[in-house]
């Protein structure tokens, strides 16, 4: 009896003590070297590091958080990760990170997060060289948050690493990075519920890219001169709202395998063919400037979004069906339906079509739906998108007689898009973006 006594007092002694304060590790270049610091420091603990070139390539296995004044620069020396992270609740703010090694088959990185490092923070760094920026390899609740990335223009694109490269990665928050000059900048592959946010990337392959994911959200980003904007393929349960696409070529939007995703809100702008290699890389023959290319995907639905001033505004093919396309303002594309199928498609949901700014029909009672459907393709665009020679003869009177006999018998016309309810005005919900 007097020793369960004794135990319980103990134990009230034990959890009442208090726990142990973090301590902060000011480590100046040229001092103590920065991995015994490391070695000396306890969990919790946070290392301030004063401006200065700190040659390191750093294993972090504790949780801390390493934070460098303005001027703090970690260099690799070009050799592996710079920054090899397996602890979890690490840290890194305000850090200058360069000089890993250039092997992608290694996968070397600026920062690479291995699987058991959950709750890694990459926050406020600048990163810069010519393979990976952030490698995040299975690790969960990885937040990688306004950081600039840059890539190294000068190497092919195809041997470059990405910005950012989220493998098998659950609960990642990449949110108001800029990122530039790497192969793509986000690169997503088999990974699920993660949120893409308020991302600017330019000046490279493909902006955010997409792979074998779900449940994955991508809002409120920017791309821009790169040469597909967002490269969605593979993938399902896609929420993508709010983006935009502007000087990107091929492609803004490419869907390829997608399903049943929602893209809502969403701006393309003056996409164009290639017309010379750009960012280190090749053009991609047959793209032809498309705001957005939808191939073999279904059940998705497309709303609000605007896609203006592009080569094509909406190419679709290789059993896209069974989307919903509503609500959206196609407008001064140069072809603004590319649909290459013998399926008829409508483009309106619940009575509500698409605005069409080369729509010419009536809106006689006023109920801001034109009279007549909008058909933007028939029989001679088929023929010039498989003979595309054949647009010498664009204007001839042959020509013109088919296109008026078409209008004329419309039985003679090929199965092909019709929007039922085409708006006559620019939908308010597109006009606010």
């Amino acid at each position: 009896m007097i020793k369960d006594k004794f135990f319980v007092v103990w134990l009230l002694l034990l959890t009442a003590a208090p726990t142990l304060a973090a301590s902060d590790w000011p480590v100046t270049a040229g001092s103590t070297p920065l991995p015994e610091v490391i070695a000396q420091a306890s969990p919790g603990d946070r290392l301030l590091l004063s401006p200065g070139r700190y040659r390191v390539n750093l294993l972090l296995d504790k949780p801390l958080v390493i934070e460098g004044q303005p001027g703090a620069v970690l260099d690799g020396g070009g050799e592996g990760d710079v920054i090899r992270i397996v602890a979890e609740d690490v840290t890194l703010k305000g850090l200058e990170i360069t000089g890993s090694g250039r092997d992608l088959t290694d996968m070397n990185a600026l920062i690479f997060v291995e699987r058991s490092a959950t709750r890694t923070r990459i926050e406020n760094n600048r990163l810069q060289g010519d393979v990976f920026g952030v490698w995040v390899d299975g690790a969960r609740d990885v937040h990688i948050i306004n950081n600039t990335i840059q890539g190294n223009p000068d190497i092919r694109s195809q041997d470059r690493g990405n910005g950012v490269h989220l493998f098998s990665a659950t609960g990642a928050v990449v949110d108001g990075n800029e990122i530039m000059g790497t192969r793509d900048g986000i690169y997503i592959d088999t990974s699920n519920h993660n949120r893409l946010s308020n991302n600017y990337i330019h000046h490279l392959r493909y902006g955010i890219h997409y792979m074998y994911s779900y449940h994955n959200e991508v809002v409120g980003n920017t791309t821009d001169t790169t040469r597909t904007g967002y490269a969605l393929m593979q993938s399902k349960f896609l929420t993508v709202t709010g983006n935009r696409s502007k000087n990107d070529q091929n492609y803004g939007i490419l869907l390829n395998f997608i399903v049943s995703s929602h893209l809502q809100g969403n701006t393309v702008e003056g996409v164009r063919a290639g017309t010379s290699r750009i960012n280190g890389g090749y053009d991609v023959g047959g793209a032809e400037g498309k705001a957005i290319f939808i191939y073999n995907s279904q059940f998705n639905t497309l709303q609000e979004n605007q896609f203006l001033n592009s080569d094509i505004g909406i190419h679709i093919t290789a059993g896209s069906e069974d989307n919903k396309i509503f609500n959206n303002a196609f407008v001064r594309n140069k072809t603004q339906v590319k649909y290459v199928a013998t399926r008829k498609q409508e483009w309106s949901h619940e009575g509500m079509g698409n605005y069409w700014s080369d729509y010419i029909g009536y809106d006689m009672n006023s109920d801001g739906r034109g009279d007549t459907v909008y058909e933007p393709n028939d029989g001679i665009d088929r023929v010039l998108w498989k003979y595309p020679i054949a647009k010498l003869l664009l204007h001839s009177p042959a020509v013109e007689t088919l296109h008026w006999v078409q209008r004329q018998f419309p039985v003679l016309r090929p199965q092909g898009v019709k929007d039922s309810y085409p708006l006559i005005r620019m939908p308010d919900s597109v006009r606010e973006l």
